[in-house]
């Protein structure tokens, strides 16, 4: 099992960016990623924000933008919709905290089955993080943290509060070549991400 890698999201969303050659050479990838992102992935919408439901809500730091952009695109390989609010909702304003823009965001999260917590450093400055985190927890139950790490890891501890949730990894599954998101307990306690969606619990492998 493995964790996500800072420098393998990047990479996944660099690889996209450069491609289509959005933005110019003296942007940061995070502003060339909202640009790319936003208007690649809103084209291959059928339905809007207001009326899809989503697979998952991913929850980030708005200082992530290439991360979360490339996370997007790596989960979605794996056929699940996602949820990003500078992409879904583009005209959202994360920039403060506020009554409206707090309940679009419970909207949002009634249409989505699962929350994921995307823990990166910047987490612990995010205003909105602990908060959907908790409104979701209460709301659905379904909720894990995915750990965006600097270096390859096999493992995760969390700190706090953080150490009561679930916690991603992604892995092939047995006998084949294609990768899964399973949610971990422990090192040897998981389940695969579909059927902890279905009400399934980690079990001891």
């Amino acid at each position: 099992m493995a964790l996500f890698t800072e420098e393998r999201l990047r990479n996944r969303a660099r690889n996209l960016i450069n491609k289509g050659g959005y933005g110019s050479i003296y942007d940061s990838y995070e502003t060339r990623a909202k640009s790319v992102l936003s208007k690649s992935l809103n084209e291959q919408r059928t339905f809007s924000a207001q009326s899809k439901i989503y697979d998952i809500f991913l929850s980030h730091s708005s200082s992530d933008a290439e991360i979360v952009a490339g996370l997007k695109l790596e989960i979605e390989d794996l056929g699940y919709s996602v949820y990003v609010d500078w992409i879904e909702d583009p005209l959202l304003s994360r920039a403060n905290v506020t009554k409206e823009t707090a309940l679009v965001l419970q909207e949002r999260m009634k249409k989505c089955k699962s929350l994921i917590y995307a823990f990166s450093e910047n987490a612990s400055s995010s205003k909105w993080m602990p908060w959907e985190l908790g409104y979701f927890d209460a709301l659905k139950g379904t909720v894990a943290v995915l750990p965006i790490s600097k270096t390859s890891k096999s493992s995760f501890i969390g700190s706090e509060y953080l150490g009561i949730y679930y916690y991603i990894q992604i892995e092939k599954t047995s006998g084949t070549n294609e990768l899964a998101l399973w949610i971990h307990e422990t090192s040897s306690k998981y389940v695969i991400f579909n059927s902890w969606l279905g009400g399934s619990k980690p079990f001891q492998r």
